[in-house]
């Protein structure tokens, strides 16, 4: 790994360039960035990350909540960083506002948190009417015992990410879901440029999946993190051995269902090839795990939320023979985030910059794409054509004018861990009214006004105070808010509905929910939760 010599200060992030690209590449001493993460249902605060004369640790990334783990960090001594962290859907653009903005704007609703009432975030608890509405499918309908996301396409077909157990479809009119696997196609792996020949193992994981056009899906995989001996996925092509079985795992496909109802997989991989990247020559593997995906119809364009930061790809992509990893030909731009500044430990440690877990994706009405991650988010502006440059998106990251501390830390630079309040960004959903809400896992649920106000929602109105899961009902503009460790809350006018065990059963919610999506193919309201505990629910009422 090459450190090169910072721009302005120590520490921080350093800008080379090259044609359409602008890269920041952090480094420490030529040593490797490792990481070790729990569940994102209780997931902590306190990074212990630290800089060093020894050798690198072998990063932990497996969480059975999908956090990310991987940060990518800079050592202003030059030491070896080290690290050991406790730790939306596809929601559309024309989602009518969840409450009256107007009115919130009339009661003066500010970012210093002032005391005035807010009608969009004071909500009655109401009891639940329609369980009566609700459908579940679970393992005695074909599903695995673990899920991470549900999705519908524009056929109605409903696509579940099912972990290591792969993919599973249910058809229009179907009570059982098929399972895909590698000997279906999936491909969560590519072939390496640098080291050519048979990959031997192969690793499946998938852990997001979002609906497109007819009979079409993308899912997105994690990389191989736990492996002894060696570097995880993020950091291993800049290790002293690189393993292509490691580096070149995760990454996203597109599926596509044919006549005969078999699976056309299309590869993404998330990378850089030869001489794309200046400061990279031998190309740049950063991005394993996919956490989010974002499809817009209207533009044509794929947004993945990763590990390390997010990236964008063509919908439409179809391999060209020979690319060699360039971003005319591989369908693929990478990789943007902004980043966080600050020491790793209390009393001593080194200033670090970190980029990590990027779960929250959403665009606004206006076409402005949001990105949330765990310790910074960013606003990308759309063009006067409603699309997203993601180039001056990738610049812009660079700047602190841009990125966004949604729980302010006490000092926004340079700080101790005991100074910041890490956001842990988990999903974000948009509306109309130019409202932005924000879940996390640790800090809850907080409202953006079109005035740029920021609002919290009171735990109180909520399940559980952890938010895993978020989408804006299209039909109603109702909020449903999912809990990380159990429950999901609809904020549906001033009342806030919970739909808690008396309506799912203790089972079903023990371990929290992962995803909820709209199902857009019909007329009629279709809501698609997916719990972590192996089950699907569908809920058609009011």
């Amino acid at each position: 790994m090459k450190s090169l010599s910072p721009v302005t200060v120590p520490a921080r992030v350093l800008v080379a360039s090259l044609g359409l690209m602008l890269l920041f590449w952090i480094g420490c001493g030529g040593g490797e960035p490792s990481s070790n993460a729990e569940t994102a249902a209780d997931v902590g605060s306190n990074l212990e990350l630290e800089c060093g004369d020894g050798g690198a640790p072998i990063p932990d990334a497996e969480t059975a909540a999908d956090v990310g783990s991987n940060l990518e960090i800079e050592c202003a001594d030059g030491g070896e960083p080290s690290s050991d962290a406790e730790t939306g859907a596809d929601v559309g653009p024309n989602s009518p506002a969840p409450c009256d903005i107007e009115a919130s704007t009339r009661l003066g609703a500010s970012a210093e948190g002032d005391s005035a009432p807010d009608p969009c975030l004071d909500f009655a608890i109401r009891p639940i009417e329609e369980a009566g509405h609700w459908a579940f499918y679970g393992g005695e309908s074909g599903l695995p015992s673990w899920l991470h996301g549900v999705t519908s396409d524009a056929s109605g077909n409903i696509w579940v990410a099912g972990g290591t157990a792969g993919l599973f479809l249910l058809r229009p009119h179907s009570a059982v879901f098929e399972r895909f696997g590698l000997e279906h196609g999936l491909t969560p792996f590519a072939e390496s440029m640098a080291h050519p020949g048979p990959i031997a193992t192969r690793s499946l994981d998938v852990i997001a999946v979002t609906g497109g056009e007819a009979n079409t899906a993308f899912v997105g995989y994690r990389g191989l993190s736990n492996v002894p001996d060696t570097y995880g996925c993020e950091d291993n092509w800049d290790g002293p051995a690189p393993v292509p079985e490691i580096y070149k795992s995760g990454d996203a496909d597109r599926v596509q269902l044919d006549g005969n109802g078999s699976l056309r997989v299309t590869h993404y991989d998330i990378s850089s090839g030869e001489n794309v990247v200046a400061a990279e020559p031998r190309g740049r593997e950063k991005i394993c795990d996919v956490y989010r995906i974002l499809f817009d119809g209207r533009t044509r364009t794929l947004w993945f939320g990763g590990n390390h930061g997010y990236a964008q790809a063509d919908p439409d992509f179809e391999p060209s023979p020979g690319c060699t990893g360039q971003p005319w030909c591989s369908g693929v731009f990478e990789h943007a985030h902004p980043l966080l500044n600050g020491y790793n430990r209390e009393s001593s440690g080194n200033l670090v910059a970190l980029t990590n877990a990027y779960f929250g994706l959403t665009l606004a009405a206006n076409g402005d794409l949001w990105v949330g991650g765990w310790f910074r988010s960013q606003r990308c502006a759309a063009k006067a054509d409603g699309r997203v440059d993601f180039w001056q998106c990738e610049s812009e990251a660079l700047s602190s004018e841009h990125q966004i501390d949604w729980w302010p830390d006490a000092v926004a630079e340079s700080s101790r861990p005991s100074e910041r309040t890490d956001d842990h960004v988990s999903a974000l959903a948009a509306g109309t009214d130019g409202a932005i809400w924000v879940g996390s896992s640790v800090n809850g649920l907080l409202r953006r006004g079109a005035d740029a106000s920021h609002r919290s929602v009171e735990p109180g109105a909520l399940l559980v105070p952890g938010v895993s899961a978020l989408v804006i009902d299209p039909l109603d503009g109702s909020l449903w808010v999912g809990g990380t460790a159990g429950g999901l809350t609809r904020l549906k006018g001033k009342s806030a509905l919970h739909y808690s065990a008396e309506v799912f059963g203790a089972g079903r919610i023990s371990n929290g929910i992962a995803d909820i999506q709209i199902d857009r193919s019909g007329s009629k309201r279709r809501i698609l939760v997916a719990f972590r505990n192996g089950s699907v629910g569908i809920y058609s009422g009011d």
